[in-house]
């Protein structure tokens, strides 16, 4: 909680060159005292045109873009199907509003005088908006031309130095059917930020686009203000500390993880998306969570146990490393900004056939609450220390991912007049070869979907894939102390066969 004294030492801090940073960082350490205890502060003036240090995420997404400025891998997109009368020019109002409040939507990339990188905010409130009218159209074609119209608008690459890195689209279907698709470059947006939006989208639309009356508050600081803090608190010994702990996690020597798959692996790593859904009976997600509170640990906890087992019953290597996506959003001032703040942890499994699912789930435990502890190291610096062999095509540290997330509507449940309903872009680039991305929705379902490259896999071999998932978690709520190798994988049917 911020005080007096800790906004004074923090206001100190920033004033001090790096070397007197780092002493007083380990006199602060000596006391116990961490970094999170200490506020973000807005910076005093800033440069003049706007220009300030990019974050350690940004960093390595402007070198992913220089390898290749046409990649839509790293897109943040979301659409929704709106049902009822729309008011078309509130729409985009709303949306300018948006742009106005949050720096980070107004960010562009330049080259600086030591030929690094550093983000320029602009004053103007400027963004990409298409009206798409597809009323003219055949009724029987509107779905499949306003899907093609939303992967158009999701898949045109970004400038990240001219900009803008906000792209919107309205589509109008009919006088009471809309798709309106949003479109951010993942350098200034994450996944909150896309929820955030629809939220105060939703605020602003049903005050007609009155921040006062839509509840929206003066932000405290900016995304950039962050990228500083960050800097000031990892390079006076931050990073060394959380360093130590993924060292000793992760070891000297970083595994590929070897899927088997249906079709050869190609040495650009480009593939495209296509996804496999499927929702946990509840009486599985009840054991689950009984489960989970009889051994102190989260459902999150118990879906990656069963996802760690599925990787080494699939592949074989005992050595299974997974990216788990944070929000990193635990600090009071970054709760309501748009920006790049998600953080990667890669969770590592050392799994032994002969290990029971429950001791599986003790080490999965364990390593969870050490990524927490030490959850502000920015994957990138890991990937810097750990200096893993770089194979082209192939990601740095893990190969799949795993995403647990809440889901709902929030905010957007409440326009008047509308019935909001998710539209699915389909078509998009693949980030990694397999994504497990599991959904606790607000009527107690648990929904789950593979996401996976396309040319790589096929939809049989996953949708396999996810009855197996299936079974190991009815293992773990039924049987937990079987062991990970005797766990029957495959139903009757599929034996059969």
């Amino acid at each position: 909680m911020e005080t007096a004294v800790t906004r004074r030492i923090a206001e100190r801090f920033s004033r001090l060159d790096p070397a007197q940073r780092r002493v007083v960082y380990q006199g602060l350490r000596e006391k116990g005292l961490t970094p999170g205890q200490f506020p973000i502060l807005a910076r005093q003036g800033g440069a003049a045109d706007g220009s300030a240090p990019v974050s350690y995420a940004q960093m390595r997404q402007w070198f992913l873009w220089q390898l290749d400025p046409q990649s839509t891998a790293y897109h943040i997109s979301g659409a929704l199907r709106l049902s009822g009368a729309l008011a078309a020019d509130l729409v985009r109002a709303s949306l300018e509003v948006i742009v106005a409040r949050h720096a980070a939507l107004r960010t562009v990339f330049r080259v600086d005088a030591e030929g690094g990188v550093e983000q320029v905010v602009r004053t103007e409130a400027c963004f990409d908006f298409t009206h798409i009218d597809l009323a003219a159209e055949p009724a029987a074609q509107h779905e499949a031309l306003a899907m093609q119209a939303a992967q158009r608008i999701a898949n045109t690459p970004f400038d990240l130095v001219n900009g803008p890195l906000l792209r919107a689209g309205l589509i109008r279907m009919a006088d009471d059917t809309h798709v309106l698709v949003l479109v951010m470059h993942h350098i200034v947006s994450d996944g909150w930020s896309l929820h955030l939006m629809m939220d105060e989208f939703a605020a602003l639309y049903r005050s007609c686009g009155s921040l006062t009356q839509a509840g929206l508050t003066r932000l405290p600081v900016t995304y950039a203000d962050y990228a500083v803090w960050q800097r000031n608190w990892m390079e006076a010994g931050e990073q060394e500390r959380q360093l130590d702990h993924w060292r000793a996690q992760l070891g000297g020597r970083q595994p590929v993880l070897q899927l088997p798959a249906d079709h050869g692996r190609r040495t650009d790593g480009r593939y495209t998306a296509a996804t496999h859904a499927f929702a946990l009976p509840r009486a599985l997600k009840q054991a689950l969570q009984s489960l989970a509170q009889d051994r102190e640990c989260t459902l999150f906890m118990v879906l990656l146990t069963a996802f760690q087992a599925l990787l080494y019953r699939c592949s074989g290597q005992d050595d299974v490393r997974v990216g788990v996506p944070i929000a990193n959003r635990h600090r009071v001032e970054t709760e309501g900004l748009v920006g790049f703040f998600v953080n990667t942890q890669v969770l590592r499994g050392l799994v032994d056939p002969r290990q029971s699912l429950l001791q599986l789930l003790a080490q999965t435990r364990e390593a969870a609450l050490g990524a927490q502890a030490n959850q502000d190291l920015p994957f990138e610096q890991l990937v810097e220390a750990l200096q893993p062999e770089r194979i082209p095509g192939i990601h740095p540290l893990f190969q799949v991912l795993f995403n647990h997330q809440r889901g709902g509507l929030g905010a957007l449940e409440s326009i008047p007049g509308l019935a909001l309903a998710p539209f699915v872009i389909e078509g998009q680039a693949a980030q990694f070869e397999l994504m497990l991305i599991t959904e606790e929705n607000p009527d107690g379902r648990l929904e789950a979907r593979f996401s996976y490259a396309a040319e790589l896999f096929d939809a049989q071999t996953i949708e396999r894939m996810a009855g197996h998932y299936l079974a190991l978690l009815r293992a773990l709520a039924e049987h937990p102390e079987q062991a990970v190798g005797d766990v029957a994988l495959m139903d009757e049917a599929e034996t059969l066969q």
